[in-house]
């Protein structure tokens, strides 16, 4: 038993510790009790950001110890060989090590989570998670293979149309993949001429930021026909034509991997594939999510989410009372911002102030500042600086919430949310501008961010 369950847990050695375990057992039918510690969890816990949380690193850092590589048992390359034929007693050695440097690093972890008081975090939270995570990510999802199969098709005849649309635009055929000569094209060209966007190294940039600028300021469809392309291109190489190749054989599912120690803000990432980045703001981004079905007659896909809850998170740390009574009074927040602001009445807001009343919500909350909020909107420095000024005076609760967590993160070096996650920030001291805002920025979002993570975490314990 033990030599197939470590080959197959060394195809994915950069696992998370215990959920991988659970897994990689689950197979072999042995069902694992009492998840007590996760080292990886820990590590991640204490310092989230800028760090391997692997055993070999951690051993490294806090033992001072460097294990046994695993190339040294199944070699590299075209000569590596599998666990299966590795001698027994060096198989051993090599996992008596693995647990060996694990309950030292327990040692050393434990009680650094206690006095940093993470300890209900990771005893609460994050370790039930895993067991979680883990019947999740067996579970899998089903797809529609058919139905991916003639979205593909349908965009693949759409993309030879753009090509051509592209090309008459143009005045010529090019390599439309290729930024140099996208670039010639757009910026070099007499019969197009286009104003150019920001330099990078390689020479004048052609990504999407520029792209929709030029759609939205120049009276020329070849910017946005040239969006339509790398959109549709990217979702059919990234999902339409890739998901079906990634169903297990065995199982019939697509399974991917959720990772609870990757994102700094506490939030989960998902890899191999990533399901988190399915596009739902396009029309063919919402059809992609149509390929993901029940995996039985008469089952159903249960999609929940917290309403808004960022917002409510900000209205709860910054208790500004406008804020609260938006929520209170079950109003469109939003709306109420909008109103607010721009000082109409609540049913004279329009769609369009409603939306720029969002953009002001987030981008606050993001510690956006009047650059920021100007390329968002589409506006003036100086109206957005009079909207930001605007905004504090109405809520000036979130005001005080703001320059409070500045001092602290300055004060302290990192931030917290609600249950205690720690989000570290020696840059918020940085001499640098640009570091520093951006450690700053980070700092008014962290608890915001990371609180909502947490929330979503704790209900998908109450849930499973």
């Amino acid at each position: 038993m033990l030599r197939p369950v470590l080959q197959a847990a060394e195809l994915k050695k950069n696992a998370q510790n215990g959920k991988y375990d659970i897994l990689v057992l689950s197979q072999y039918g042995i069902a694992v009790q009492g998840l007590a510690f996760d080292t990886m969890l820990a590590s991640y816990l204490l310092n989230p950001s800028g760090r391997q949380h692997n055993l070999d690193a951690l051993a490294l850092e806090y033992l001072n110890i460097k294990k046994i590589p695993t190339s040294d048992l199944i070699g590299k390359g075209k000569n590596q060989i599998t666990m299966r034929e590795v001698a027994m007693h060096t198989v051993a050695r090599y996992a008596c090590e693995d647990a060996d440097v694990t309950e030292r690093l327990r040692l050393v972890f434990e009680p650094r989570l206690k006095k940093a008081g993470l300890w209900d975090l990771f005893e609460q939270v994050e370790i039930p998670l895993v067991w979680v995570l883990a019947e999740v990510e067996r579970n899998g999802i089903a797809l529609d293979v058919d139905f991916l199969k003639n979205m593909s098709t349908e965009i693949a005849a759409r993309l030879q149309e753009l090509e051509k649309e592209i090309y008459e635009l143009a005045g010529e055929k090019f390599n439309i993949n290729s930024p140099k000569q996208l670039s010639r094209i757009l910026f070099d060209e007499d019969k197009l001429n286009l104003p150019s966007g920001r330099r990078t190294k390689t020479g004048r940039s052609t990504d999407a930021a520029v792209l929709e600028k030029l759609a939205r300021e120049q009276d020329h469809d070849l910017p946005k026909k040239l969006l339509e392309y790398r959109e549709l291109n990217k979702l059919k190489s990234t999902y339409v034509d890739s998901l079906p190749k990634l169903i297990n054989p065995r199982t019939g599912r697509v399974h991917t991997s959720y990772n609870q120690t990757v994102a700094a803000t506490g939030r989960l990432s998902s890899s191999d594939p990533n399901l988190q980045n399915i596009p739902i703001r396009t029309e063919l981004g919402r059809r992609i999510r149509r390929a993901f079905v029940p995996g039985q007659p008469g089952w159903k896909i249960l999609d929940a989410d917290y309403s808004q809850i960022e917002l409510r998170i900000m209205a709860h740390l910054s208790k500004d009372a406008n804020l609260l009574a938006a929520f209170r009074n079950d109003q469109d927040v939003h709306r109420a911002t909008a109103a607010t602001v721009f000082n109409v009445p609540a049913d004279q807001v329009t769609p369009e102030l409603r939306r720029r009343a969002k953009e002001i919500n987030f981008g606050i909350m993001y510690g956006m500042g009047p650059y920021g909020l100007a390329q968002r909107l589409g506006i003036s420095q100086q109206e957005a600086r009079d909207i930001i000024q605007e905004y504090f005076i109405k809520y000036p609760g979130v005001n005080d919430f703001i320059i409070q967590t500045l001092n602290e993160a300055r004060e302290k070096g990192y931030v917290t949310t609600l249950l205690n996650r720690r989000r570290f920030l020696p840059e918020i001291r940085a001499d640098n501008r640009q570091r520093r805002e951006f450690a700053e920025r980070t700092a008014i979002n962290t608890p915001i961010q990371g609180t909502a993570a947490d929330m979503i975490k704790v209900a998908m314990i109450r849930i499973a």
